[in-house]
Parts: C-alpha cells; sequence; structure tokens
C-alpha cells in the first residue's frame, strides 16, 4: 500500500549538512530541516528587528530609544547572519556571516555606550522625573579634573 523506504538521496537530502546541488544544475537547493531552520532565523530576526523599529519611533528619549535599537536590532541582525550561515555552511559566506556576529556583538553595545555617556555630558535629560543612578548633579566625566592629582603610592 505505502511504500516505507526512503530513496538514499532523499535521506542524504534531509541529513546532509551542506547544501545540495540539484541534480539538474540548476541553483542549490537545502534539505526541509536545514529549510525550516533558516526561515525560523529569518522569521526571528525579522520580529526582533521590527520591534527595534517601534522602539526607536515610540520610545520618549535617547536613552530609551538606545536601549531598544542596540539591544533588539543585535538579536535581529544575528539572527538573518546566523539563518546565512545555516544556509551556506560554516564556509564561504557563512564564515562570513558568523565573523559578522562577532563584530556586531562586539560594537554595538560599545557604540550604544557610547551613545549614552555622550547624551550625558552633553545634559540629556531621562523624560518623566527619572535620573541618574545616585544623581547628585554630578556627571562622571573624567575629561573634566578637579585639579587633584591622583596619589601614587
Amino acid at each position: 500500500m505505502f511504500d516505507t523506504t526512503i530513496a538514499p538521496t532523499a535521506l542524504a537530502r534531509i541529513l546532509d549538512p551542506v547544501v545540495l546541488v540539484s541534480e539538474s544544475g540548476g541553483p542549490p537547493t537545502v534539505g526541509p530541516i536545514r529549510g525550516a531552520v533558516v526561515v525560523a532565523l529569518v522569521a526571528l530576526g525579522a520580529f526582533f528587528l521590527i520591534v527595534g523599529t517601534v522602539g526607536l519611533v515610540r520610545l520618549p528619549d535617547i536613552y530609551n530609544r538606545m536601549h531598544a535599537t542596540s539591544k533588539a536590532t543585535t538579536i535581529g541582525a544575528a539572527s538573518i547572519l546566523l539563518a546565512n550561515t545555516a544556509y551556506f555552511g560554516p564556509r564561504g559566506a557563512g564564515l562570513v556571516s558568523l565573523v559578522g556576529i562577532v563584530f556586531l556583538f562586539v560594537t554595538a553595545p560599545t557604540g550604544s555606550h557610547m551613545i549614552s555617556r555622550a547624551a550625558q555630558r552633553m545634559g540629556v535629560d531621562f523624560a518623566g522625573d527619572v535620573t541618574w543612578p545616585g544623581a547628585s548633579g554630578d556627571v562622571d566625566d573624567p575629561t573634566e579634573s578637579d585639579g587633584t592629582e591622583p596619589a601614587d603610592d
């Protein structure tokens, strides 16, 4: 009634970790598991990018906007780059995507921290009645010196 055997080529397409080339010489195809992983990662990345964009538009001040864009878009872009790695494999374009993820996780938090520090030094206030932790009006600015030299031991 039903043929329960799986052809070796069909099983290889399901389990093969590399991108398969179609027998007709057409564009490369991927197995269903890898295809599902790629689609899931792209959907996850698109979701986080949309959340970051909505946060950029809707949140009230630079600190909140920076938080939304740095966190959500980092995860979103990393998910899409990871989908690229899942599609192309660990070599070639996939390796470039892995390197992109590393640089993204190094540069995005650093950039958002620098934007926050610059806004603090420029005197940009929080929205509402929120203040800096331990707010006494002092801004932690190492460029402003009080004329005292640090003691040498």
